[in-house]
């Protein structure tokens, strides 16, 4: 059996039981989400043991296809998945058991998402519990939820349940987005929807809340009086290459910021919920991210990259790419000062920052704490003391470094500079995760906290739409691909006295 499954059944080992028998019906089954992430997840989960023998999988496309085509499309994606060492998928091998369980309950039915007649004909092939996926483009979420609702197939009975997950972008904007929300909710309760942010899915993510409350020493600090400024990173080598075609409308603070970051944001500063139930942890989120003070222009930066060199190739400009307008003013850069206005955090700055064709991968929080009074040091060497950070690494490490001032050994007070830490890789077995494992039993078990709710959603948008709304029509500034972002998004901390940390993990 491949090394991921192993891993995995250390989980239901422990205790963790089988998802409850449903169908997942999968909008969008020939879908590069579909291949890429779902179909190993659920490879993964059963793996593991957390799939009911009762489970099923209904995959609708509106491209001709059986039963046997997509099982033999979906196994010849995922044995070329294994052998890709750049794919989310880890394993050397397949386990035949493993797949053999996905493959014989995965079933098709070719249908147009826009026509009654296909929800007829799902309403007849499925009965009891049942989750549907919407893996498909964001203009279909209402389509499909509409067609669900009308032909019956959101009314639960006795013990079953009918839930729905919606994938991002969930909106483009706060109109666009309330508008959304409203129309799902016509059809079905609020708890029936699972907004899903791939994000949260990610074990460094999740672990946040337990660093943050599971330990004594840190809760005393979190807060204003003892915390300078916080940066939230998110950078990637890549471009946009293949996917101008969806980028083009959407741009980095449409793709990133109301959900992946806000999610990185709410989870690092919101306050401490009375419990782990979903509920109470997602209205302490919603509650903090409704505390973040609408952004104004001037607050924010936006870049797209040029021409250059990345990983040691020349790679083009973002202009330059597939399905992208030649002036084209979408930015691939998106740089943010977010204040929240609330007692703990009132006075400290939040600095967001997400990019494409960046010098380095990284996403990270990295805490910068306030410098102590150190009279003691002036009119000496180390009278410029660094502050003191706290790094939490999300990817594509996996830990949390601190970096501090020790004295160096010798005769004279001389200061240096010391890093201390760990990584989950050190301490736990390596777990199979291309990110979806999580969040799909958690929707089939009925756990939501991991999942957002309307308010969040709503919040996250009303906090950019002045940006959205703001921006001079054509404005953005340049960055050579390769580099950590354009000048101007220096310029936005240097004003405050700040830099931005480097993307090697380096403080300077």
């Amino acid at each position: 059996m491949a090394e991921p499954t192993t891993a995995l059944k250390d989980t239901a080992a422990c205790g963790t039981q089988p998802a409850p028998p449903c169908t997942l019906v999968i909008f969008g089954a020939g879908g590069d989400l579909t291949k890429r992430l779902l179909m190993p997840s659920l490879y993964n989960l059963a793996g593991a043991g957390l799939l009911a023998e009762g489970f099923s999988i209904l995959g609708i496309d509106h491209n001709d296809g059986t039963d046997e085509s997509l099982r033999d499309n979906l196994t010849q994606t995922l044995e070329a998945f294994s052998k890709d060492p750049t794919s989310e998928f880890h394993a050397d091998h397949i386990d035949p058991k493993s797949w053999g369980f996905i493959r014989d309950r995965l079933h098709y039915l070719k249908g147009d998402f826009e026509k009654p007649e296909t929800y007829a004909a799902v309403k007849q092939r499925v009965t009891g519990s049942a989750v549907f996926y919407c893996a498909v483009a964001a203009r279909f979420f209402g389509t499909i939820v509409d067609g669900l609702g009308q032909a019956g197939l959101l009314k639960q009975e006795g013990d079953g349940f009918r839930r729905v997950v919606i994938e991002k972008p969930f909106g483009s904007d706060l109109e666009s987005a309330r508008a959304l929300n409203a129309r799902i909710l016509k059809q079905g309760d609020e708890n029936q929807f699972y907004r899903i942010d791939h994000f949260l899915g990610k074990e460094t993510v999740q672990s946040i809340m337990a660093f943050r409350f599971a330990n004594g020493l840190l809760e005393p600090v979190w807060r204003r009086e003892y915390i300078d400024s916080i940066q939230i990173t998110a950078a990637e080598t890549v471009g946009v290459e293949e996917r101008g075609g969806f980028y083009e409308p959407t741009g980095a603070l449409r793709d990133m910021v109301p959900n992946h970051m806000f999610q990185l944001l709410c989870m690092v500063a919101m306050e401490p919920p009375n419990s782990f139930d979903a509920e109470a942890v997602r209205t302490e989120k919603a509650k903090l991210a409704e505390a973040v003070k609408p952004i104004p222009p001037e607050d924010a930066v936006r870049g797209q990259y040029t021409a250059g060199t990345s990983e040691g190739r020349d790679v083009p400009a973002y202009r330059d790419e597939p399905h992208v307008a030649k002036d084209s003013v979408t930015e691939t850069y998106i740089a943010l000062k977010l204040n929240i206005e609330n007692w703990r955090w009132a006075g400290v700055p939040f600095y967001v920052r997400t990019g494409k064709r960046m010098t380095g991968r990284r996403t990270e929080i990295a805490v910068l704490f306030k410098p102590a009074p150190f009279k003691m040091f002036e009119d000496t060497p180390t009278a410029d003391l660094a502050p003191t950070v706290m790094r939490i690494q999300i990817d594509p490490d996996h830990g949390v470094s601190t970096e501090f001032n020790v004295k160096v050994p010798g005769p004279q007070m001389a200061i240096g500079r010391v890093r201390s830490g760990f990584r989950y890789k050190d301490f736990f077995a390596d777990r199979p995760n291309v990110g979806y494992e999580t969040l799909l039993y958690d929707c089939m078990t009925g756990d939501a906290t991991l999942f957002q709710r309307a308010d969040n959603i709503e919040a996250g948008w009303a906090a950019v739409d002045p940006l959205l709304k703001g921006w001079p029509q054509g404005e953005v500034t340049f960055y050579p691909a390769g580099s950590a972002g354009p000048k101007e998004a220096d310029a936005l901390l240097a004003r405050d006295g700040r830099h931005w940390l480097g993307l090697d993990g380096e403080t300077d």
